[in-house]
């Protein structure tokens, strides 16, 4: 575990539910989504190895998470997520591969936390939940809010050839990465 994650101790830790069994050797979805850059990416006709990890949501420090976001497995880790992959950009750029972070908050609310953090790569809006649906990807309902579990994808020429689910803790992910890459 990195300095920059505190883990409660009642953490509420994810089990493997097998919401994520039918995605190995699917195809991504044909849709473009929003990055924190301005573009429209479609993760389907991406030429390089890619990674899309995808988390619940962004925390902003000047506002508060939800009620219970500690009780809820695996919600908890976003950022320290983040910041793993950026620590990690180097190691996956060398092994010929694109990450994207996703998840369902709008790009602007993004685009704070992708400044803030200093990622190297973009984070891509599910807003409309296209994508999610189009993978039948598990998510979960707080504050109104539907969110994405954590899950994390390796694609090549735009069929998934590797999943990581569940996630935790959610700095492990780039390591799981960069063992499925080599």
């Amino acid at each position: 575990m990195n300095s920059y994650e505190q883990l409660p101790a009642d953490l509420a830790v994810p089990n493997d539910d097998g919401a994520c069994d039918h995605l190995m050797g699917a195809k991504l979805p044909n849709i473009e989504l929003l990055a924190t850059n301005g573009a429209l990416v479609n993760l389907s006709k991406r030429a390089k190895k890619t990674v899309i990890y995808c988390y619940p949501m962004t925390g902003n420090p000047a506002v508060p998470l939800p009620d219970g976001w500690d009780k809820i497995p695996g919600a908890r880790g976003c950022t320290p997520q983040s910041c793993s992959f950026r620590d990690h950009h180097a190691e996956l750029s060398a092994l010929c591969a694109e990450v994207f972070g996703m998840s369902t908050q709008e790009t602007s609310y993004q685009r704070e936390m992708a400044e803030r953090l200093h990622l190297p790569f973009s984070v891509l809006s599910d807003a409309k939940l296209e994508f999610c649906e189009a993978l039948n990807l598990p998510t979960f309902q707080v504050d109104g809010m539907r969110l994405m579990k954590r899950v994390t994808m390796v694609a090549k020429e735009g069929v998934i050839v590797g999943v990581h689910y569940p996630v935790f803790p959610s700095t492990s992910d780039p390591e799981w990465v960069i063992k499925q890459l080599s």
